[in-house]
């Protein structure tokens, strides 16, 4: 999407669209930077939003309706369920405001395709979750390969796996519907975060699998029901980059064993080990080929350089680059793609063959070293 400009400057009002639990974590991070002001909280339920309102010291609250009808809202966070997640971004654009939405952009290529068309015809912007990409752990990873830090990246492995969402959320079955499973709720932080480093995808293949038809919930109110699963559990994928690398990569709802945020990279002068996607921080790792005659590898520490703050950095990033007439950096073209990737995965899990990538992206730039999302720069 190319950068437009802002009529409006000084701090950017946001207005927030879905009350659930992940609205707590963009409402303290959002609070907490001077360039952003939230004006309006808005859900299904209005005593939901109530209640976020008031502990968060937001000064209204109401529906959805509400808060796209705010005059003084220029940007709409959307933290509703994926299946809403174009609908609400169009109202969003129909109502003349920006749109910044949780992953994934949406649940099919043409809506999502449209919603671009919308967001450019009218001049706005959307963007796109995951920003855990854009924190001070990935970023330096990213830093570090545009550099050179490991050679020409060659081959990516990244893994997650864990028994399921039942363990701990109280009503998870939107998690194993359509548009979901571990490669629509945990897929789109690995893939962004490969995109980031290696470029856009060009094709992937897959094998997917169900553990079982229907599930049982093991906590909260509900706990003893079971939903049915709708998508693989388990998905298997390997991926072809444009620029020649390749990836593996497990997605499992499915495994006794725990084990989440495997990124590594091996590129001809190291492999790297990246920190889990789903933070904003960690270590980062560059393991050196042995010296010849020994037995030893070399690791060394990449230094993490920027702040760490959490969920709602992709919002700031965005806010600062519409006043600033810059591209944003978590775009809706990067969260397309990453789609894209989702989609064909999906469709060669089922076809059992290769399929494109249709689309493309340009890989975004990397985070400032001195993006400074506690200070006020608007």
């Amino acid at each position: 999407m190319a950068a437009t400009s802002s009529p409006r400057t000084g701090t950017m009002a946001v207005g927030i669209i879905g009350a659930g639990n992940i609205s707590d974590t963009y409402l303290e991070n959002l609070n907490s930077f001077p360039d952003i002001e939230v004006l309006i909280v808005g859900d299904l339920l209005p005593e939901r939003a109530r209640a976020q309102a008031e502990k968060h010291g937001v000064p209204a609250f109401g529906t959805a309706e509400d808060v796209l009808a705010h005059p003084d809202v220029e940007l709409i966070v959307n933290l509703t369920l994926p299946a809403s997640h174009v609908a609400v971004s169009s109202a969003a654009l129909a109502a003349g405001k920006h749109v910044w939405s949780e992953k994934p952009i949406g649940i099919d290529r043409e809506s999502a395709s449209a919603l671009l068309a919308h967001a450019d015809a009218a001049g706005l912007r959307v963007g796109i979750a995951p920003d855990t990409v854009l924190g001070p752990g990935i970023q330096s990873a990213k830093r570090a390969i545009d550099r050179g830090d490991i050679g020409t990246p060659l081959f990516a492995q990244t893994g997650m796996q864990y028994a399921g969402p039942e363990s701990f959320h109280p009503n998870p079955g939107f998690l194993f519907a359509h548009g979901a499973g571990p490669l629509f709720d945990m897929g789109p932080y690995y893939f962004t975060t490969l995109v980031s480093v290696l470029g856009p995808v060009a094709a992937v293949a897959a094998l997917g699998m169900k553990a079982r038809e229907e599930r049982e919930i093991l906590v909260g109110a509900l706990a003893g029901s079971t939903f049915p699963v709708e998508v693989p559990s388990t998905i298997s994928v390997l991926a072809a980059f444009e620029r020649g690398a390749t990836s593996q990569s497990l997605l499992s709802f499915d495994s006794p064993l725990t084990r989440h945020g495997v990124v590594e990279i091996s590129g001809t002068e190291g492999t790297i080990v990246l920190p889990d996607p789903n933070t904003f921080s960690g270590t980062t790792t560059i393991i050196r080929p042995r010296e010849r005659g020994s037995s030893e590898q070399v690791r060394v520490d990449v230094i993490e350089e920027g702040t760490v703050v959490g969920r709602g950095l992709g919002v700031l990033d965005m806010a600062r680059a519409i006043r600033e007439g810059r591209p944003h950096r978590a775009t809706g073209e990067l969260g397309y793609h990453v789609l894209d990737i989702l989609m064909s995965t999906s469709e060669a899990a089922e076809s059992g063959r290769f399929v494109p990538v249709e689309s493309t992206v340009v890989s975004p730039d990397a985070m400032p070293v001195d993006f400074g999302p506690l200070e006020r720069t608007l």
